[in-house]
């Protein structure tokens, strides 16, 4: 009763009672009345879009002053000391690591630009998930970082709040809150299909209400402790939740509610039953309790996913969880103890909807919140873990998961409170688990029927869309603080958890060699794997890793390496591994090998720990290396093409396994684990079993002919190039072997510059990092940086001719090429092979260049190595095994004999590996193993493993197994009667050998590392169980065995060889220096002169280098090179008989030869290209060339020819089938664009900053011809002025000529031809065929004879009143209509062209559209807008003279005549026809006898405009005589109107006085030609009528102050007249080929008056010139200047005003630029990126800006879509008739649009080193470039944007 009472009563009136009811003591019946309330008013059965209920809430709230005022009041008492703001995804924010703890810290732009960050290392970024400002936090950063207002911490003086504030908002909220469950609780249903848009429907009705939470949150601390009070209490949400069941709807919620609680345990309720009463601690093992399908509890899911894969869930293994799992609660369903934790779970149920997050993120600050909110959320973990496997959106939802977790994660006191609490760790490693358990399959690897093991699949939704990642981010989180770390690390049941889910990866994503046909689908699911074992398995290592830093660790280190050898022989028994590989297989994922190799590593490097201890025996060992050395082994295959049919992806896979970002965490890993393993195993066993995983075995052999069963011939080389550089890079790394953190860094630089130069930000990204973000290892820290600018040099940015814009680049110093560059390093870290040899490249040319190398090709430098760390010292044994030395005698050999598949390369590493060998030596132990090894080694091929004195040790006799066919054979059935060296050797040797055959079988050496392999292994097996077999073992076992499958037809035959390697290596020297006695017996002693000169250079010197080396060791050596040096040996093996080799040399002197041949052709083509560039461009007015030095007295009857660049011919242009130039017509509005000042316009950047666009030359015409309009004649306006300032159309050509047919047949072929892009044949668009310069149009060229022109220049003595008599009957002339002809059609065309080139609204000034007045008036404004253009090109003035380039290629002369052929057809009525008013003193005509508006006042035309129509309109061609005429007398008007301008800046008390001073001098002689006199004449004329001077008498003239002198009035006039001459000027050099003289600015008025012949050209040194003494009057000067100023005194009062403005008209205009922008480009982002459109009112999602005026606008905007046209292609219209340059805010690179096409222009701003950084990916601070910017103003200017930028593209209006 009482409630209905009150809904009635008004809100606020209400409010206010029930509040002071409240305010008393006994407050009881408020109490009650207020219940009441809100039962009716909070009913949940109303629908929740009634906001009725909302507004009561709001009014109760705020009691009786309205809800604004109230915020403010609560925002008073704010005590917040953190800034906690929090944003959604796309929000800017800033990170400063210079000032973080974490790295994950974040600052809103607010505070970061309050705070003090110069010199930081801070940049911007673009929140993917979402995030909250730390700023006053200061566990996450330093407090020196914190902005003003958090630094002195202004929220703790803040006074209590009054208790009566928040009074009503602790009694309404909590019934509200429960009103928004109980809608939540209605609104859900068990998800079905329709689910996803039931929820989504839910959420948008609670819109309303949950956005009023999230401003409440707003309100500051004081309201946020009263939620957080209502959020936790448990005993409000146990009354208000549970008690309403009487209600039944509140009933039928709760058990809505229950039964979405029911699955919400880690194990599901169904499960739970089937298990039947085991504990759900303890994981039992009966039946399958896998995860049910995809963690589904509903059953309809789980019977979807058995359909699919029914035999799987009854493998599934099943990970016995720890019984240690503390928490029991992980497993069961979720019990809710207060309203926080119910709206969390309805929360994570509707998947996270983005208010629900805010309002939930924005109570953090508050500290008691944020332990309840974070222990809640862990409470959840595992539901969220369901409900993101089951998802639809898993990316949204995924990104509001980190949103929130990264917030409470990456407080180390927090994390550490949860993990001790709440078993945090247990808990995620648990749902991990859970989760990939999900998608396990069984292992194919190895032995697929029997093994055991299971892997995740990749090809799994959870996988390959990367669902886990919020997961593993928050785990690899928490692992970075080193408390929660090391509880990680001791507790060791998670450690065997945790090593169960790594062994989920361990064999993932298994390739098989596909061997008959090309496979079929090519899976990418190898992306999937990549991502998976960095970022769940890698990323979790690193983390760990950086807290086993010191020796105190060292008990985690043994642990983990413990737990990762017990987990690998479990994975060797799951797969069933003994000791052979199944062939054809390969998995680039072992992530426990690297486990257990990051590890070792660390043990070793930091913690001292011995290696010895840390590992297993030598059996288990040869096990962890095989699969680490079979990747090896594989990625040699892929690059020598033997797994091309596996398709494209294998390429991939081997590129990423060694691409920057995983390096680190797979091959470096693999490669140190093969170097443990190399320095523990037996050498010869580990060399044969490199040999033979490469397959190469058979082709290590004497003879010249072999059999090999794995490999095709091309791929034996490859892969024994492979095999060769992967033992010299496993014996030459030292990344984990002893390189310090430095040293390794500066290697890893160098290697990436030596490939390429690189910009600061691709070095960053190539250096592998360490990959866990919270390292401590950040690229970009110091070291980096001095790193860097001690091996690089900075290449500043730069720009090609081309256009194309270059990066700040670092490339390498001098002396890094020389003392550092790494070959071994650059072929480790290459992705693409062609890098290697682009690092060679550069490598040789540096050495051209310094002059060390000059000749021939150089080789991979060698380099000096770090020393080995003492641990790993047995890897040098590698270099000293017999194995591996009777291969490398092998291959010497062969290289000597030219067998097949050697190469260069396999030199190269051969010679390579015999350094390494010599300059690391190891100390031989002798003692009781020698007899040992000597017992079962090749004991007759080297007598002891040094390589130092196996070098010289002679090798006579060899026994090889060869085919029957195998040419030694041959030789020995019957002695051959040839004399080759080879053969007759063996020849004898057969026949003498014949008696003692025994023994010399006993010499002979065989070699089988198949055979040596096998027995090692045995041996190694055997060792411990029987000792004395070894010494029993016969010698012979080794030399007999065969191996198995070879096929029978092998023979044993016996070659005499006779060497060492000594004396094979001084013979390939001779070889390669292709003279015998290369090296004199003397050559030693010579070389220790100069030990410096090894460096660089090719095989020859790496040969020196290495005899040298072993002469200064051993003087066994020493001796023998002299010795066989000394030998002149004959040639041995003689190439050059041998067919073959003959074949070999042919070829290549024919390639020579061709090399040659073709070098020639190319000079001379590019002689006659550079001729013909040379005659090309010259193209000059054609028609005038050859004219120009012609006096009259030679005429030549000579026509102009052109060459057409289509058919080649060149002749004439005539009627019939004329020639025209390429040209490109634009539409322009630069002109329109100039202004007043020189100064460019400010961009603004704050909102008192404006542009006015008033001040423009366009806007200033616009308004000039408006007010004509609106007074005078309209065909007479249209006379009077030009047009095309804004929107004119621009013509401009490269220069080549093509017959029009020709071209017309050219446009066709384009239409055909469908490959064109970027411009479009149908709008008439095509490329110059010449030089490809875009192209729209064709101008044809008038044909003509030469002597025309010569009487056109004829000088005439004729007086001026008589040309002007010629000049009036000559515009008698009717305009003769052209006949018909190709030539007349062609020039309609290209009028249409022209015409078509421009919008409409630049072409309709005139009352009436189309009226031939308009059409008249757009066509002398084309040439007037194409000679203005010229001129801004030209600078503003014609003082550099010459032709500029522009005017070298101009088509002016070509376009005059096409106008003027198209003009011709208007007659200017000869009563109207402005000469006569120019030259005669008319009779005063009445006006009354028209009643139409008057005539243009001749004061108010403007004179260039009229000097073009004269032009234009009269016969063709035009005599020079009378264009002078035309001048002459256009000037007389034009200083007419400069003295009335003029006047008019007087003071009238200045008027008073020249008027006087200049009635005096009327009656001088030259009266006429003073300017004193004229002046006066002036002013009294036009002071006849009052008002003309009158309107300005009101307000002081702004130039009354200074006084006019006589030179400054001079200087004036001069300024007015000076753009009409220039243009005459210009005009007369296009019309007559006249040149341009150059002359000083301050003369640049005689110089031109001297040009036009207005002035005698003699020269006036002593007096100034005046600009009056140009002037020549036919008439009576002051007769015809009274006409002139007649006319303006007669009109009629009313319009005195405007014709003051019409007369001071102002013709100066400095040149066109782009707004001036700031430097620092944050200026322009921070102001623009938040702002509002100003026509849509939103912030648009991709705000771009105009640089010509500025104007803010929408790109792609569909809000501002107007005709369906985006906003800038709008814009673009119309501000630059169709050219538009923009700067995009949120990409910082400018885009410019050309009509229909548009493209990327690149950026104007750079970072500090130079470089752009598109769409602000990096976020480092950016400064405007000023060369940059002035190549697009310039290319604005020029019109070049067609030409310059290669890459357009159609915009279809949508930009």
């Amino acid at each position: 009763m009482m409630a209905a009472l009150l809904l009635r009563r008004d809100k606020k009136s209400t409010a206010a009672h029930l509040k002071s009811d409240l305010n008393r003591t006994d407050n009881s019946s408020g109490v009650r009345q207020l219940q009441e309330l809100l039962d009716s008013v909070l009913n949940p059965e109303k629908p929740p879009a009634d906001t009725e209920a909302l507004d009561w809430c709001k009014c109760l709230i705020a009691g009786e002053e309205g809800f604004e005022e109230f915020c403010k009041t609560v925002r008073s008492y704010d005590n917040a000391t953190l800034c906690g703001l929090v944003w959604t995804a796309n929000f800017v924010a800033y990170r400063c690591r210079t000032c973080g703890i974490s790295p994950c810290m974040s600052l809103c732009a607010e505070c970061f630009n309050n705070g003090d960050h110069t010199g930081h290392d801070f940049n911007m970024f673009r929140s993917q998930a979402g995030g909250a400002c730390d700023c006053g936090d200061s566990n996450v950063m330093r407090e020196t970082g914190f902005c003003r207002r958090h630094r002195l911490r202004t929220g703790e003086n803040v006074p209590s709040v009054p208790r009566d504030l928040l009074l009503m908002s602790e009694m309404v909220l909590p019934r509200f809150i429960i009103c928004i469950i109980q809608y939540l609780r209605d609104g859900y249903t068990e998800p079905d299909t329709s689910a996803e848009r039931d929820l989504q429907k839910v959420l948008q009705q609670l819109e309303p209400q949950i956005t009023f939470l999230e401003e409440l949150t707003k309100m500051g601390g004081a309201m946020r402790t009263v939620l957080t009070k209502i959020l936790t209490n448990q005993q409000t949400f146990k009354d208000l939740s549970m008690g309403q069941e009487e209600n039944v709807f509140a009933k039928k919620n709760y058990e809505n509610y229950l039964s979405a609680l029911k699955n919400s345990g880690l194990v599901s309720v169904e499960e739970k039953a089937q298990t039947g009463a085991a504990e759900p601690t303890q994981g039992s093992e009966t039946g399958a309790l896998g995860l049910l399908g995809a963690a589904a509890p509903s059953s309809s899911e789980s019977n979807k996913e058995e359909d699919q894969d029914g035999q799987s869930i009854g493998q599934r293994k099943r990970v016995k969880l720890s019984s240690s799992t503390k928490d029991p609660s992980i497993m069961d369903s979720l019990k809710h103890k207060c309203f926080l934790e119910e709206l969390l779970f309805w929360t994570i149920k509707y998947e996270f909807p983005q208010k629900m997050v805010t309002f939930l993120l924005n109570m953090l600050p508050d500290q008691d919140y944020k332990i309840t909110f974070t222990k809640t959320f862990v409470q959840h973990y595992a539901f969220i873990m369901k409900t993101l496997m089951k998802s639809q959106e898993s990316d949204t939802m995924s990104n509001r998961i980190v949103h929130i977790s990264v917030q409470l994660f990456s407080n180390e006191d927090l994390a550490r409170h949860v993990t001790e609490e709440c078993q945090l760790l247990d808990i995620m490693v648990t749902v991990l688990l859970y989760m990939m358990e999900s998608c396990l399959i069984k292992s194919e690897l190895q032995d697929e029927e029997n093994s055991r093991h299971v892997v995740v699949n990749c090809s799994e939704a959870l996988l390959k869309n990367n669902t886990y990642w919020p997961l593993v981010s928050d785990f690899i989180n928490i692992l970075s603080h080193q408390s929660v770390a090391k509880k990680f690390l001791e507790d060791h049941s998670l450690l065997m958890l945790w090593m169960s889910f790594v062994s989920f990866f361990q064999g993932m994503n298994l390739n098989k060699r596909e061997l008959s046909e090309h496979v079929e689908f090519e899976s990418q699911t190898y992306y999937a794997a990549f991502a998976a074992e960095l970022e769940a398995c890698a990323q979790p290592m690193w983390g760990l890793l950086t807290h086993c830093k010191v020796k105190e660790t060292q008990e985690y280190t043994k642990t983990v390496v413990r737990y990762c050898l017990e987990t690998l022989q479990i994975w060797f028994d799951a797969i069933g591994f003994v000791d052979e590989l199944a062939p054809n297989q390969v998995t680039f994922h072992l992530p426990l090998h690297r486990y257990y190799a990051m590890f070792l590593s660390k043990a070793v490097k930091c913690q001292g720990l011995d290696l010895e201890s840390l590992l297993p025996d030598q059996e288990m060992l040869m096990r962890i290396m095989v699969h680490p050395l079979q990747i090896q082994a594989s990625l040699s295959e892929i690059h020598s093409n033997m797994w091309v049919r596996n398709g494209l992806q294998i390429k991939g896979q081997a590129m990423t396994y060694v691409q920057s970002h995983f390096c680190n965490s797979m091959i470096d890993p693999d490669i140190f684990l093969l170097q443990v393993c190399a320095s523990r195993l037996d050498p010869d066993y580990f060399i044969s079993s490199v040999f033979e995983r490469f397959k190469v075995v058979d082709l290590l052999t004497m003879a010249s002919v072999h059999q090999n069963t794995a490999l095709d011939g091309e791929q034996e080389r490859p892969m024994l190039e492979g095999a060769l550089t992967f033992l010299v890079i496993l014996s030459s790394l030292r990344i984990h072997l002893g390189m310090a953190d430095d040293e390794i860094l500066r290697a890893e630089m160098v290697s990436q510059l030596c490939m390429n130069d690189r910009t600061h930000s691709s070095l960053l990204d190539l250096i592998p990092e360490n990959p866990n973000p919270k390292s401590g290892i950040v690229p970009g820290s110091c070291s980096f940086e001095e790193m860097l600018s001690a091996v690089a040099d900075f290449k500043a940015p730069v720009f090609e001719l081309g256009g194309s814009m270059q990066q700040g680049m670092y490339t390498p110093k001098a002396e890094v090429w020389e003392k550092e560059f790494d070959p071994i390093m650059v072929i480790l870290r290459t992705v693409y092979r062609r890098d290697v040899q682009s690092a060679m490249d550069r490598y040789s040319a540096f050495l051209k260049q310094s002059g060390m190398h000059t000749t021939g090709n150089p080789w991979p430098p060698y380099k000096e190595r770090t020393p080995l760390h003492p641990c790993y010292k047995g890897l040098d044994r590698l270099l000293h095994c017999k194995t591996l030395h009777i291969v490398i005698f092998t291959l010497l050999y062969k290289i000597w004999l030219d067998h097949s598949n050697m190469s260069e390369h396999v030199l190269c590493m051969v010679l390579y590996l015999i350094e390494l060998g010599l300059d690391n030596q190891v100390e031989e132990d002798k003692g009781d193993e020698e007899p040992c090894i000597e017992e079962h080694c090749h004991d007759s091929w080297f007598p002891g493993t040094n390589l130092l004195s196996n070098l010289h040790h002679v090798i006579n006799y060899v026994r090889v197994r060869v085919p029957e066919t195998a040419p030694e054979v041959k030789r020995e059935r019957e002695p051959p009667a040839s004399t080759s060296a080879e053969a007759s050797n063996f020849g004898q040797n057969s026949r003498r050998l014949t008696g003692n055959w025994r023994e010399n079988v006993r010499e002979a050496q065989v070699f089988s590392l198949v055979a040596e392999r096998r027995r090692k292994f045995q041996e190694i097996i055997n060792r411990s169980s029987t000792e004395a077999s070894q010494a029993v073992r016969p010698k012979s076992s080794s030399t007999r065995w065969v191996p198995p499958g070879t096929p029978p037809q092998l023979v044993t035959e016996i070659l005499e060889i006779h060497e060492s390697m000594l004396s094979l290596l001084i013979k390939l020297h001779q070889k390669l220096s292709a003279k015998q006695n290369s090296l004199s017996a003397t050559w030693l002693e010579d070389m220790d002169a100069n030990p410096n000169r090894h460096a660089h250079g090719d095989g020859i010197t790496a040969i020196e280098r290495i005899l040298t080396k072993a002469a200064t060791r051993s003087h066994q050596s020493k001796r023998s090179i002299q010795e066989i040096c000394g030998k002149v040996f004959p040639p041995v093996a003689p190439k050059k008989n041998s067919p073959t080799a003959k074949k070999t040399m042919d070829k290549e002197e024919r390639r020579q030869r061709a090399r040659e041949r073709q070098q020639k052709l190319l000079a001379e083509f590019a002689s006659r290209q550079k001729s013909f560039m040379e005659t090309a461009m010259d193209v000059e007015s054609p028609d005038t060339e050859a004219a120009m030095d012609l006096g009259a007295s030679e005429v030549k009857e000579s026509e102009v020819l052109y060459d057409c660049v289509i058919c080649g011919q060149s002749g004439p242009s005539t009627e019939d089938r004329p020639t025209g130039l390429v040209v490109l017509l634009q539409a322009s509005s630069v002109l329109g664009h100039r202004c007043k000042s020189d100064e460019a316009k400010k961009l603004p950047t704050t909102d008192e900053e404006r542009i006015y666009p008033a001040d423009t030359c366009g806007a200033a015409h616009d308004v000039r011809l408006a007010l004509m309009q609106s007074f005078f004649k309209d065909s007479s306006c249209l006379q009077s002025v030009s047009i095309g300032w804004d929107g004119g159309v621009y013509v401009q050509t490269c220069g080549h000529t093509l017959h029009i047919d020709c071209h017309k047949s050219y446009m066709e072929s384009l239409r055909n031809d469908q490959v064109m892009q970027g411009f479009s044949v149908d709008k008439g668009e095509f490329t110059c065929p010449l030089c490809r310069q875009f192209a729209n149009s064709v101008l044809p060229c008038r044909p003509g004879r030469s002597t025309e022109v010569v009487s056109w220049h004829m000088p005439s003595n004729k007086k001026t009143s008589v040309l002007v008599k010629e000049v009036e009957d000559l515009q008698e002339q009717l305009g003769f209509f052209p006949t018909e002809s190709n030539l007349s059609k062609e020039m309609e065309l290209v009028i249409k062209d022209i015409k078509n080139t421009t919008q409409r609204k630049y072409m309709d000034y005139g009352k009436n559209p189309g009226s031939p007045d308009n059409d008249f008036l757009f066509m002398y404004s084309v040439a007037r807008t194409n000679l203005e253009l010229e001129l801004v090109h030209r600078g503003g003035n014609l003082c550099s003279g010459g032709a500029s380039g522009a005017a070298k290629r101009s088509c002016l002369n070509q376009l005059f005549h096409v106008l003027a052929m198209h003009m011709r057809l208007y007659s200017i009525d000869s009563a109207y026809n402005p000469w006569t008013r120019l030259t005669q003193v008319a009779p005063s005509r009445d006006n009354c006898l028209d009643d139409e508006r008057p005539e243009v006042p001749m004061l108010f035309r403007d004179c260039p405009s009229l000097l073009i129509i004269f032009v234009l309109t009269m016969p063709q061609p035009l005599r020079k005589e009378h264009f002078i005429c035309l001048v002459r007398m256009l000037y007389n008007l034009q200083y007419t109107q400069a003295l009335a301008a003029l006047s008019a800046k007087f003071s009238p008390e200045e008027r008073q006085a020249w008027s006087t001073s200049g009635t005096l001098k009327k009656n001088a002689f030259n009266a006429e030609k003073s300017y004193e006199a004229l002046l006066s004449h002036v002013i009294t004329e036009l002071s006849k009528v009052k008002t003309v001077y009158d309107v300005n008498t009101d307000e002081p003239s702004m130039l009354s102050s200074s006084v006019w002198s006589p030179q400054s009035i001079e200087y004036s006039l001069q300024q007015f007249c000076l753009p009409y001459l220039r243009l005459s000027c210009l005009l007369q050099h296009h019309l007559y080929g006249d040149n341009l003289s150059g002359c000083p600015e301050e003369e640049e008025f005689s110089g031109l008056a001297g040009c036009l012949g207005l002035l005698d050209p003699a020269p006036q040194p002593s007096n100034p010139m005046y600009s009056a003494s140009c002037l020549d009057w036919t008439v009576s000067a002051f007769d015809l200047m009274s006409q002139w100023c007649s006319e303006v005194t007669g009109l009629a009062d009313t319009q005195a005003e405007k014709s003051m403005t019409l007369l001071v008209q102002d013709l100066q205009w400095a040149s066109p630029h782009l707004l001036h922008l700031p430097d620092n480009y944050n200026t322009i982002f921070q102001y623009y990126h938040k702002k509002a459109c100003t026509a849509c009112k939103k912030v648009p999602k991709d705000p771009a800006l105009c640089l010509v005026c500025g104007t803010f606008v929408c790109l792609k905007g569909l809000c501002c879509k107007q005709h369906g046209i985006c906003e800038c292609v709008w814009h673009s219209q119309h501000c630059g008739a169709a050219t538009g340059i923009f700067l995009l805010i949120n990409a910082s690179v400018i885009i410019i649009i050309r009509g229909h096409r548009f493209c990327l222009w690149g950026s104007v701003y750079l970072d500090a080193h130079g470089e752009e950084d598109r769409d602000l990916r990096r976020g480092k601070p950016l400064f405007l470039c000023v060369e940059r910017y002035r190549v697009l103003e310039q290319q604005w200017v020029s019109h070049t944007f067609d030409h310059i930028n290669k890459r357009w593209g159609p915009h279809y209006n949508g930009l």
